[in-house]
């Protein structure tokens, strides 16, 4: 990667207090990792596809591990919403703030994806498996390790916590969160809190931590393209009558342009961040083919993080197995479109809309069917939460955090921000460029997740208030 980063900020020397915690952490270490290898063998999958009982069997372990560490309020809760859909069980622990001390909210998710085909994975996915320093398994990464790195922090604290808190571990983040905000609302005075940690990000690199100060938001949608009343014989008819399928292709093609930018007029762009990745690493990452170029111009991170982004994630067509010579009446695709922060969602979904239904190719029907939208998060740099985590981070790493934009979206911190607006929010995370969350081989930096639960130990020191000497 291109070495960008901000210029160093100045860093504490090393103090009494900071080897202590750090030889805490360590100590605390081999529990901690077993905390998370049973929580791995848990297939906590959320898709309704799948047994909810894991789901159920996951939030108990949860509850389980914050009880460990002293937390005694501790409630496995659910919320049912106007229309009658019962959510995902949820962990709440908290512990009140010493008189004068702020609350942080600790949040973090314990259901996972789907771990796809097994034949993908080089071990099996909900046992974890260590390779070469890392720990393999389905939600190793996301978001069982932002769990433990919870518990660990408050381990190693133990009863020298300064501050209040209260733990808050999701159970339906990887189906979007369908109820989190009934259950904010639902739950309000329990989880009101000063700073808000969101454990679920990245880092820059394995050895250079990061915090998440932008994130894109979502809109997605169907887009559906008529072009008969029935399927006709393609001998027949073929030459004047295109089938859906081809006429929806070419509707799909006009979204971006001959450089692969996104061409769709009213999505807008945030300023380029001050860092950049070097492009053999992003291929690398990414598992892009030789010879495959990559679409877009200007910084590879602006194309990722403060720029929207197009793509195809669904697509409806005869299968090749079952095709027959006919012309396709009506095909269909699902879109996803990441915006850049200071986008409004629903000014988004206009304009992909007007887009569209502008370019119906051959004059076909296009229908649009709206679906989720989300909204882009834009941190500011300098709150007094922010510069405790540089400092915290910088302590834990001994080096500087980098400023991180995701271009993947975190829907429910708007809600955060709607129920409780007067909250500092900050966004960490245990993964690195090499986690490969969602996908088959998931796994963690075992010595990368030792130095998250030391940094969020010194940050809960830091929001105490400087009463220690760190």
């Amino acid at each position: 990667m291109t070495d960008q980063r901000p210029a160093d900020l100045p860093t504490d020397q090393p103090t009494a207090r900071l080897d202590e915690l750090r030889a805490r952490t360590a100590a605390a270490f081999g529990g901690i990792r077993a905390d998370l290898e049973a929580l791995v063998r848990i297939p906590s999958v959320s898709n309704a596809a799948f047994d909810q009982a894991h789901v159920a069997a996951s939030a108990a372990a949860v509850a389980d591990l914050l009880r460990g560490v002293g937390l005694d309020d501790v409630d496995v809760l659910t919320v049912t919403t106007a229309d009658g859909r019962t959510g995902a069980p949820a962990v709440v622990a908290r512990r009140p703030a010493p008189a004068g001390a702020p609350t942080v909210l600790l949040y973090a998710h314990h259901d996972v994806q789907p771990p796809g085909d097994d034949a993908a994975w080089g071990t099996s996915p909900f046992e974890p498996t260590e390779r070469d320093g890392r720990l393999y398994g389905r939600g190793a990464a996301d978001d069982k390790a932002g769990v433990v790195a919870h518990v660990g922090a408050l381990r190693v604290l133990g009863d020298e916590l300064g501050v209040g808190v209260t733990v808050f571990v999701e159970g339906e983040e990887e189906i979007g969160s369908p109820t989190f905000a009934d259950f904010l609302h639902a739950y309000r005075d329990r989880l009101a809190a000063d700073v808000i940690v969101v454990a679920d990000s990245s880092n820059w690199s394995v050895g250079v931590p990061g915090l998440t100060t932008s994130l894109r938001g979502l809109v997605d949608c169907t887009v559906e393209v008529e072009a008969l009343s029935h399927a006709v014989h393609s001998g027949m008819y073929g030459g004047p009558v295109l089938d859906a399928v081809t006429l929806l292709s070419r509707l799909v093609a006009t979204l971006h342009d001959d450089a692969g930018d996104v061409a769709v007029e009213g999505l807008v762009h945030a300023p380029d961040p001050a860092v950049d990745l070097d492009e053999a690493q992003l291929r690398t990452d990414a598992g892009v083919l030789d010879g495959t170029r990559l679409a877009g111009t200007g910084p590879i991170t602006a194309r990722m993080w403060t720029r929207p982004a197009i793509a195809v994630i669904g697509f409806d067509a005869p299968p090749v197995a079952t095709a027959s010579n006919t012309i396709t009446p009506r095909a269909a695709a699902k879109l996803s479109v990441r915006i850049a922060p200071g986008q409004d969602p629903a000014a988004a979904m206009d304009a992909l809309r007007a887009h569209l239904e502008r370019h119906a190719p051959f004059g076909a029907r296009v229908t649009v069917t709206d679906g989720e939208k989300g909204r882009p998060f834009l941190a500011p740099a300098d709150s007094a939460a922010m510069q405790a985590a540089r400092r915290a981070f910088a302590q834990a790493w001994g080096t500087e955090p980098v400023d991180l934009g995701i271009g993947g979206s975190i829907p429910f911190i708007a809600d955060l921000l709607e129920v409780f607006p007067q909250a500092q929010i900050l966004v960490t995370g245990v993964e690195d460029p090499d986690s490969r969350a969602h996908g088959a081989n998931e796994s963690v930096h075992l010595g990368e997740l030792e130095k998250v639960v030391l940094a969020e130990a010194l940050l809960l020191e830091h929001l105490a208030g400087g009463s220690r000497d760190v």
